[in-house]
């Protein structure tokens, strides 16, 4: 349910756009879609976990806004993002 320390890292160097980078909007989006297929798989099996429910509809949110602000800012790097992460369509 939760990132290891060595995922984030990996995930981190996949999709950062420069040597440093940590917290572009890719990368944010990057890590809250694994968080969100971590609790996903954690409520097939624990219907009634409220608490949990609530934080996953908040990430999908969170989500939701990078998203939009991806799309508004730079289209092309919007559709690349959702392509990479299998996000719809």
């Amino acid at each position: 349910m939760t990132i290891t320390k060595e995922r984030k890292q990996t995930l981190i160097g996949e999709y950062r756009r420069a040597e440093k980078d940590t917290g572009s909007p890719e990368v944010q989006v990057a890590l809250l879609t694994t968080r969100i297929n971590g609790l996903t798989e954690h409520l097939r099996t624990h219907q009634r976990d409220y608490a949990c429910r609530r934080g996953l509809l908040m990430m999908v949110g969170r989500r939701r806004q990078l998203l939009d602000y991806l799309k508004r800012v730079d289209p092309q790097r919007y559709l690349e993002l959702i392509h990479r992460l299998n996000l719809r369509k």
